[in-house]
Protein backbone atom coordinates (compact mmCIF):
# COMPACT_ATOMS: atom_id res chain seq x y z
CA UNK A 1 0.00 0.00 0.00
CA UNK A 2 2.85 2.26 1.07
CA UNK A 3 4.67 1.69 -2.39
CA UNK A 4 1.09 2.26 -4.19
CA UNK A 5 1.08 5.70 -2.54
CA UNK A 6 4.63 6.58 -3.06
CA UNK A 7 4.25 5.84 -6.83
CA UNK A 8 0.57 7.04 -7.45
CA UNK A 9 0.71 10.40 -5.45
CA UNK A 10 4.26 10.68 -7.90
CA UNK A 11 2.19 10.26 -11.38
CA UNK A 12 -1.06 12.08 -10.16
CA UNK A 13 1.37 15.09 -9.60
CA UNK A 14 3.41 14.91 -12.83
CA UNK A 15 0.29 14.50 -14.88
CA UNK A 16 -1.28 17.38 -13.22
CA UNK A 17 1.61 19.46 -14.86
CA UNK A 18 3.37 19.89 -11.93
CA UNK A 19 7.60 20.13 -13.09
CA UNK A 20 9.00 16.71 -11.78
CA UNK A 21 11.58 17.25 -9.33
CA UNK A 22 8.34 18.98 -7.11
CA UNK A 23 6.37 15.98 -8.01
CA UNK A 24 9.29 13.71 -6.01
CA UNK A 25 9.43 15.83 -3.31
CA UNK A 26 6.03 15.96 -2.65
CA UNK A 27 5.51 12.27 -3.35
CA UNK A 28 8.17 11.72 -0.85
CA UNK A 29 6.72 13.91 1.94
CA UNK A 30 3.07 12.60 1.66
CA UNK A 31 4.31 8.94 1.98
CA UNK A 32 6.66 9.44 4.78
CA UNK A 33 3.33 11.37 6.81
CA UNK A 34 1.35 8.00 5.20
CA UNK A 35 3.80 5.43 7.11
CA UNK A 36 4.71 7.81 10.18
CA UNK A 37 8.55 8.40 9.18
CA UNK A 38 10.01 11.63 10.52
CA UNK A 39 10.33 13.82 8.27
CA UNK A 40 13.47 15.15 9.75
CA UNK A 41 14.85 12.09 8.19
CA UNK A 42 13.35 12.56 4.63
CA UNK A 43 15.60 16.20 4.40
CA UNK A 44 18.55 14.97 6.02
CA UNK A 45 18.72 12.35 2.85
CA UNK A 46 17.14 15.24 0.20
CA UNK A 47 20.58 17.22 1.67
CA UNK A 48 22.66 14.05 1.62
CA UNK A 49 21.72 13.56 -2.05
CA UNK A 50 23.64 16.75 -2.99
CA UNK A 51 26.22 16.61 -0.86
CA UNK A 52 28.70 14.59 -2.98
CA UNK A 53 32.01 15.96 -4.68
CA UNK A 54 31.31 14.32 -7.70
CA UNK A 55 28.45 16.12 -8.15
CA UNK A 56 31.14 19.45 -8.71
CA UNK A 57 31.46 18.29 -11.80
CA UNK A 58 28.31 18.93 -13.81
CA UNK A 59 28.36 22.72 -13.15
CA UNK A 60 32.10 22.91 -14.06
CA UNK A 61 31.52 21.14 -17.26
CA UNK A 62 27.98 23.46 -17.82
CA UNK A 63 29.42 26.34 -17.79
CA UNK A 64 33.07 25.03 -19.93
CA UNK A 65 30.24 24.18 -22.47
CA UNK A 66 28.10 27.25 -22.28
CA UNK A 67 31.43 29.41 -22.40
CA UNK A 68 32.76 27.54 -25.50
CA UNK A 69 28.97 27.43 -27.24
CA UNK A 70 28.76 31.13 -27.26
CA UNK A 71 32.63 32.05 -27.51
CA UNK A 72 32.73 31.05 -30.92
CA UNK A 73 33.90 27.19 -30.69
CA UNK A 74 30.90 25.61 -32.39
CA UNK A 75 31.05 27.95 -35.46
CA UNK A 76 34.82 27.18 -35.89
CA UNK A 77 34.33 23.05 -35.50
CA UNK A 78 31.08 23.61 -37.80
CA UNK A 79 33.54 25.19 -40.38
CA UNK A 80 36.23 22.68 -39.91
CA UNK A 81 33.50 19.65 -40.57
CA UNK A 82 33.04 21.12 -43.84
CA UNK A 83 36.92 20.88 -45.25
CA UNK A 84 36.51 16.84 -44.54
CA UNK A 85 32.94 16.25 -45.66
CA UNK A 86 31.18 19.39 -46.80
CA UNK A 87 32.35 18.35 -50.70
CA UNK A 88 30.23 14.89 -50.72
CA UNK A 89 26.38 14.56 -51.71
CA UNK A 90 24.45 15.69 -48.62
CA UNK A 91 27.48 16.59 -47.28
CA UNK A 92 25.78 19.79 -45.36
CA UNK A 93 24.06 17.09 -43.63
CA UNK A 94 27.02 14.98 -42.61
CA UNK A 95 28.99 18.11 -41.81
CA UNK A 96 25.95 18.42 -39.26
CA UNK A 97 26.10 15.38 -37.28
CA UNK A 98 30.48 15.57 -37.55
CA UNK A 99 29.73 19.04 -35.92
CA UNK A 100 27.57 17.61 -32.98
CA UNK A 101 30.07 15.03 -32.49
CA UNK A 102 32.64 17.43 -32.09
CA UNK A 103 30.43 19.65 -30.10
CA UNK A 104 29.56 16.78 -28.11
CA UNK A 105 32.50 16.20 -26.74
CA UNK A 106 32.87 19.51 -24.83
CA UNK A 107 29.13 20.22 -24.19
CA UNK A 108 27.86 16.85 -22.77
CA UNK A 109 24.55 17.96 -23.23
CA UNK A 110 22.32 17.44 -26.36
CA UNK A 111 19.89 20.16 -25.84
CA UNK A 112 23.05 22.55 -25.43
CA UNK A 113 24.57 20.79 -28.77
CA UNK A 114 21.35 21.67 -30.82
CA UNK A 115 21.02 25.21 -29.81
CA UNK A 116 25.13 25.58 -30.79
CA UNK A 117 25.59 23.74 -33.55
CA UNK A 118 21.14 23.89 -34.75
CA UNK A 119 21.70 28.19 -34.98
CA UNK A 120 24.59 27.38 -37.00
CA UNK A 121 23.79 24.52 -39.54
CA UNK A 122 19.58 24.81 -39.88
CA UNK A 123 19.62 27.79 -41.57
CA UNK A 124 23.01 26.88 -43.99
CA UNK A 125 21.21 23.36 -44.97
CA UNK A 126 18.19 25.21 -45.92
CA UNK A 127 19.86 27.83 -47.61
CA UNK A 128 21.39 25.34 -49.84
CA UNK A 129 18.07 23.45 -50.47
CA UNK A 130 17.36 21.38 -47.51
CA UNK A 131 14.04 21.32 -46.13
CA UNK A 132 13.59 22.99 -42.76
CA UNK A 133 12.52 19.37 -41.62
CA UNK A 134 14.81 17.29 -42.67
CA UNK A 135 17.43 19.87 -41.46
CA UNK A 136 15.94 20.14 -37.74
CA UNK A 137 15.86 16.01 -37.58
CA UNK A 138 19.48 15.77 -38.52
CA UNK A 139 20.54 18.51 -35.94
CA UNK A 140 18.19 17.04 -33.20
CA UNK A 141 19.49 13.08 -33.62
CA UNK A 142 23.39 13.85 -34.12
CA UNK A 143 22.82 15.75 -30.71
CA UNK A 144 21.99 12.69 -29.35
CA UNK A 145 26.02 11.53 -29.25
CA UNK A 146 26.32 13.98 -26.61
CA UNK A 147 24.72 12.09 -23.92
CA UNK A 148 27.16 9.24 -24.47
CA UNK A 149 30.30 10.55 -24.89
CA UNK A 150 32.44 12.28 -22.66
CA UNK A 151 31.96 14.77 -20.99
CA UNK A 152 28.48 13.43 -20.36
CA UNK A 153 26.57 15.05 -17.23
CA UNK A 154 23.94 11.99 -17.49
CA UNK A 155 26.64 9.95 -17.10
CA UNK A 156 27.62 11.51 -14.04
CA UNK A 157 23.87 11.59 -13.17
CA UNK A 158 24.07 7.71 -13.37
CA UNK A 159 26.88 7.32 -10.83
CA UNK A 160 25.39 9.24 -8.55
CA UNK A 161 22.29 6.86 -9.08
CA UNK A 162 24.35 3.81 -8.57
CA UNK A 163 25.63 5.03 -5.00
CA UNK A 164 29.36 5.79 -6.42
CA UNK A 165 29.65 2.08 -7.52
CA UNK A 166 29.97 2.87 -11.05
CA UNK A 167 33.51 5.38 -11.52
CA UNK A 168 32.75 8.16 -13.50
CA UNK A 169 36.11 7.77 -15.43
CA UNK A 170 34.75 4.21 -16.47
CA UNK A 171 31.59 5.50 -17.71
CA UNK A 172 33.26 8.32 -19.60
CA UNK A 173 35.56 5.90 -21.44
CA UNK A 174 32.38 3.73 -22.29
CA UNK A 175 30.61 6.39 -24.24
CA UNK A 176 32.97 6.80 -26.57
CA UNK A 177 32.58 4.08 -28.76
CA UNK A 178 28.63 4.01 -28.28
CA UNK A 179 28.76 7.54 -29.07
CA UNK A 180 30.31 7.12 -32.58
CA UNK A 181 29.04 4.61 -33.63
CA UNK A 182 25.08 6.32 -32.86
CA UNK A 183 27.01 9.08 -34.93
CA UNK A 184 28.09 6.68 -37.90
CA UNK A 185 24.16 5.16 -37.99
CA UNK A 186 22.81 8.67 -38.71
CA UNK A 187 25.54 9.27 -41.15
CA UNK A 188 24.80 6.35 -42.92
CA UNK A 189 20.90 6.81 -42.96
CA UNK A 190 22.09 10.34 -44.70
CA UNK A 191 23.69 9.06 -47.14
CA UNK A 192 21.15 6.74 -48.06
CA UNK A 193 18.87 10.04 -47.95
CA UNK A 194 21.41 12.23 -50.35
CA UNK A 195 21.19 9.54 -52.93
CA UNK A 196 17.46 8.89 -52.78
CA UNK A 197 16.75 13.09 -53.06
CA UNK A 198 19.60 13.96 -54.68
CA UNK A 199 21.12 16.11 -51.79
CA UNK A 200 23.16 18.69 -53.21
CA UNK A 201 27.11 18.70 -52.38
CA UNK A 202 29.90 21.91 -51.50
CA UNK A 203 32.15 23.50 -52.88
CA UNK A 204 35.86 22.02 -52.21
CA UNK A 205 37.39 24.13 -49.50
CA UNK A 206 41.10 24.96 -51.13
CA UNK A 207 44.06 23.94 -48.81
CA UNK A 208 45.31 27.23 -47.90
CA UNK A 209 41.38 27.47 -46.47
CA UNK A 210 41.83 24.82 -44.99
CA UNK A 211 44.72 25.13 -43.49
CA UNK A 212 43.44 28.45 -41.68
CA UNK A 213 40.16 26.99 -40.81
CA UNK A 214 41.79 23.64 -39.07
CA UNK A 215 44.74 25.56 -37.46
CA UNK A 216 41.47 28.38 -35.85
CA UNK A 217 39.40 25.25 -34.76
CA UNK A 218 42.65 23.42 -32.83
CA UNK A 219 42.24 25.50 -29.95
CA UNK A 220 38.66 24.05 -29.37
CA UNK A 221 39.58 20.34 -30.22
CA UNK A 222 42.56 20.56 -27.66
CA UNK A 223 39.89 20.61 -25.12
CA UNK A 224 38.83 16.89 -25.82
CA UNK A 225 42.61 16.04 -26.33
CA UNK A 226 43.20 17.57 -22.22
CA UNK A 227 39.85 15.90 -20.96
CA UNK A 228 40.40 12.48 -22.40
CA UNK A 229 43.70 12.26 -22.62
CA UNK A 230 44.32 13.64 -19.04
CA UNK A 231 41.71 10.61 -17.60
CA UNK A 232 43.57 7.62 -19.36
CA UNK A 233 47.24 9.06 -18.43
CA UNK A 234 46.36 9.59 -14.87
CA UNK A 235 47.46 13.37 -14.76
CA UNK A 236 43.86 14.17 -13.27
CA UNK A 237 40.51 12.54 -12.26
CA UNK A 238 37.22 12.83 -14.13
CA UNK A 239 35.48 15.20 -11.60
CA UNK A 240 39.01 16.97 -11.53
CA UNK A 241 39.08 17.40 -15.53
CA UNK A 242 35.86 19.84 -14.74
CA UNK A 243 37.51 22.24 -13.70
CA UNK A 244 40.39 21.48 -15.88
CA UNK A 245 37.71 22.73 -18.96
CA UNK A 246 36.20 24.85 -17.24
CA UNK A 247 39.87 26.74 -16.78
CA UNK A 248 40.70 26.30 -20.33
CA UNK A 249 37.28 27.64 -21.90
CA UNK A 250 37.87 30.39 -20.42
CA UNK A 251 41.53 31.04 -21.69
CA UNK A 252 40.29 29.72 -24.98
CA UNK A 253 37.44 32.11 -25.26
CA UNK A 254 38.55 35.25 -23.67
CA UNK A 255 42.51 34.96 -24.47
CA UNK A 256 42.71 33.16 -27.84
CA UNK A 257 39.28 33.92 -29.84
CA UNK A 258 38.15 36.81 -27.89
CA UNK A 259 34.67 37.20 -29.26
CA UNK A 260 33.03 37.01 -25.79
CA UNK A 261 32.65 40.31 -24.09
CA UNK A 262 33.94 39.93 -20.54
CA UNK A 263 30.46 42.16 -19.37
CA UNK A 264 28.13 39.36 -20.77
CA UNK A 265 29.70 36.59 -18.73
CA UNK A 266 27.28 37.40 -15.65
CA UNK A 267 24.31 36.54 -17.92
CA UNK A 268 26.12 33.58 -18.87
CA UNK A 269 26.51 32.44 -14.77
CA UNK A 270 23.57 33.24 -14.04
CA UNK A 271 22.06 30.80 -16.92
CA UNK A 272 24.47 28.05 -15.58
CA UNK A 273 23.27 28.54 -12.34
CA UNK A 274 19.69 28.47 -13.16
CA UNK A 275 20.37 24.79 -15.09
CA UNK A 276 22.41 23.37 -12.57
CA UNK A 277 19.66 24.22 -9.85
CA UNK A 278 17.19 22.46 -11.34
CA UNK A 279 19.11 19.30 -11.95
CA UNK A 280 20.42 19.72 -7.98
CA UNK A 281 17.11 20.07 -6.93
CA UNK A 282 16.25 16.99 -9.32
CA UNK A 283 19.08 15.07 -7.90
CA UNK A 284 17.82 16.20 -4.01
CA UNK A 285 14.51 15.06 -4.37
CA UNK A 286 15.19 11.92 -5.68
CA UNK A 287 17.04 10.73 -3.22
CA UNK A 288 14.40 11.45 -0.80
CA UNK A 289 12.29 9.35 -3.31
CA UNK A 290 14.88 6.37 -3.65
CA UNK A 291 15.07 5.97 -0.06
CA UNK A 292 11.78 5.20 0.48
CA UNK A 293 11.79 3.39 -2.45
CA UNK A 294 14.72 1.23 -0.68
CA UNK A 295 12.67 1.13 2.50
CA UNK A 296 9.58 -0.22 0.99
CA UNK A 297 11.90 -2.85 -1.09
CA UNK A 298 10.88 -1.79 -4.38
CA UNK A 299 14.10 -2.56 -6.12
CA UNK A 300 13.76 -6.32 -4.67
CA UNK A 301 10.29 -6.52 -5.75
CA UNK A 302 11.18 -5.39 -9.02
CA UNK A 303 14.30 -7.60 -9.15
CA UNK A 304 11.53 -10.52 -8.22
CA UNK A 305 9.20 -9.81 -10.77
CA UNK A 306 11.38 -9.34 -14.25
CA UNK A 307 13.43 -12.72 -13.01
CA UNK A 308 10.09 -14.37 -12.95
CA UNK A 309 8.79 -13.13 -16.21
CA UNK A 310 12.31 -14.54 -17.90
CA UNK A 311 15.35 -16.11 -17.00
CA UNK A 312 17.09 -15.14 -20.22
CA UNK A 313 19.40 -12.18 -20.42
CA UNK A 314 19.01 -11.21 -24.28
CA UNK A 315 15.20 -11.35 -23.85
CA UNK A 316 15.75 -9.30 -20.32
CA UNK A 317 17.60 -6.75 -22.23
CA UNK A 318 15.23 -6.04 -25.29
CA UNK A 319 12.04 -5.85 -22.52
CA UNK A 320 14.04 -3.27 -20.59
CA UNK A 321 15.20 -1.31 -23.43
CA UNK A 322 10.99 -1.56 -24.78
CA UNK A 323 10.34 0.18 -21.24
CA UNK A 324 13.29 2.31 -21.30
CA UNK A 325 12.01 3.46 -24.64
CA UNK A 326 8.42 4.54 -23.48
CA UNK A 327 9.03 5.98 -20.14
CA UNK A 328 11.61 8.21 -21.88
CA UNK A 329 8.48 9.43 -24.00
CA UNK A 330 7.25 10.49 -20.78
CA UNK A 331 9.66 12.19 -18.57
CA UNK A 332 13.29 13.95 -18.77
CA UNK A 333 16.35 12.31 -18.57
CA UNK A 334 17.77 13.18 -15.45
CA UNK A 335 14.62 11.78 -13.56
CA UNK A 336 14.59 9.22 -15.20
CA UNK A 337 17.61 8.18 -14.15
CA UNK A 338 17.35 8.75 -10.96
CA UNK A 339 14.50 6.92 -10.79
CA UNK A 340 14.71 3.36 -12.76
CA UNK A 341 18.73 2.71 -12.00
CA UNK A 342 18.05 1.74 -8.14
CA UNK A 343 15.26 -0.32 -9.74
CA UNK A 344 16.52 -1.78 -13.07
CA UNK A 345 20.42 -2.13 -12.15
CA UNK A 346 19.69 -5.15 -9.13
CA UNK A 347 17.80 -6.89 -11.95
CA UNK A 348 20.86 -6.52 -14.58
CA UNK A 349 23.19 -7.40 -11.85
CA UNK A 350 21.67 -10.71 -11.38
CA UNK A 351 21.54 -11.16 -15.19
CA UNK A 352 25.29 -10.70 -15.35
CA UNK A 353 24.89 -7.34 -17.34
CA UNK A 354 27.93 -4.96 -16.29
CA UNK A 355 26.88 -1.68 -14.36
CA UNK A 356 28.94 0.45 -17.10
CA UNK A 357 27.20 -1.55 -19.91
CA UNK A 358 23.68 -0.92 -18.89
CA UNK A 359 24.75 2.91 -18.15
CA UNK A 360 25.28 2.99 -21.62
CA UNK A 361 21.81 1.38 -22.79
CA UNK A 362 19.92 3.13 -20.02
CA UNK A 363 21.82 6.38 -21.31
CA UNK A 364 20.71 5.43 -24.99
CA UNK A 365 17.33 4.59 -24.67
CA UNK A 366 16.87 7.97 -22.83
CA UNK A 367 18.55 10.24 -25.12
CA UNK A 368 16.34 8.82 -27.87
CA UNK A 369 13.52 9.67 -25.76
CA UNK A 370 14.55 13.09 -25.37
CA UNK A 371 13.41 13.80 -29.28
CA UNK A 372 10.54 11.59 -29.13
CA UNK A 373 7.22 13.73 -28.34
CA UNK A 374 5.19 14.19 -25.93
CA UNK A 375 8.38 15.36 -23.34
CA UNK A 376 11.61 16.33 -25.72
CA UNK A 377 13.17 18.82 -24.79
CA UNK A 378 15.82 18.49 -27.23
CA UNK A 379 13.39 17.92 -29.93
CA UNK A 380 11.61 21.01 -28.86
CA UNK A 381 14.99 23.37 -28.83
CA UNK A 382 15.29 22.00 -32.53
CA UNK A 383 11.78 23.06 -33.49
CA UNK A 384 12.45 26.34 -32.22
CA UNK A 385 15.57 26.85 -33.97
CA UNK A 386 14.21 25.27 -37.34
CA UNK A 387 10.90 27.33 -37.27
CA UNK A 388 9.26 23.83 -37.45
CA UNK A 389 6.24 22.56 -35.77
CA UNK A 390 6.68 19.29 -33.69
CA UNK A 391 3.72 17.82 -35.96
CA UNK A 392 6.04 17.81 -38.95
CA UNK A 393 9.16 17.15 -37.41
CA UNK A 394 7.61 14.03 -35.37
CA UNK A 395 6.26 12.69 -39.15
CA UNK A 396 9.82 12.47 -40.77
CA UNK A 397 11.61 11.14 -38.32
CA UNK A 398 10.75 7.42 -38.72
CA UNK A 399 13.53 6.99 -40.79
CA UNK A 400 15.95 8.29 -37.96
CA UNK A 401 14.46 6.39 -35.27
CA UNK A 402 15.11 2.93 -37.04
CA UNK A 403 18.88 4.04 -37.68
CA UNK A 404 19.11 4.91 -33.91
CA UNK A 405 17.23 1.87 -32.79
CA UNK A 406 19.97 -0.28 -34.93
CA UNK A 407 22.91 1.34 -32.84
CA UNK A 408 20.91 0.61 -29.87
CA UNK A 409 20.74 -2.70 -30.05
CA UNK A 410 24.28 -2.95 -31.29
CA UNK A 411 25.34 -1.25 -28.29
CA UNK A 412 22.91 -3.87 -26.15
CA UNK A 413 24.26 -7.39 -27.58
CA UNK A 414 27.54 -6.34 -28.04
CA UNK A 415 28.75 -5.07 -24.54
CA UNK A 416 32.46 -4.75 -25.76
CA UNK A 417 31.57 -1.42 -27.71
CA UNK A 418 31.23 0.00 -24.43
CA UNK A 419 33.54 -2.14 -22.11
CA UNK A 420 36.97 -2.37 -24.10
CA UNK A 421 38.21 1.18 -23.45
CA UNK A 422 37.24 0.89 -19.58
CA UNK A 423 39.18 -2.26 -19.93
CA UNK A 424 42.22 -0.32 -20.57
CA UNK A 425 42.18 1.89 -17.59
CA UNK A 426 42.39 -1.58 -15.07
Amino acid sequence: MSAAILLLTFLVFMFLGMPVAYAMGLATLVTALWIDMPLEAIMLKISDGMDDFALLTIPLFVLAGAIMSEGGVARRLVDLAKVFLGFIRGGLALVNVMASTLFGCLSGSSVADTAAIGSVMIPEMVRNGYSKVFATNVTICGSVQAILVPPSHNSIIYSIATGGSVSIAALFMAGVFPGLLFGLCVVALVLLRARQHNFPASRVVPLREALKIAVDAIWGLLTIVIILGGILSGAFTAIESGAVACVYAFFCTMVIYREYKWRDLPKLVHRVTKTVAMVMMVIGFAAGFGYLMAIMQLPAMATQFFLSVTDNKYVMLFLVNILLLLLGTFMDMAPMILICTPIMLPVMKAMGVDPVHFGMIMLLNLGIGLITPPVGPTLFVGCAIGKVTMEQVSKELWPFYGAMCFALLLVTYIPAISLWLPGLMK
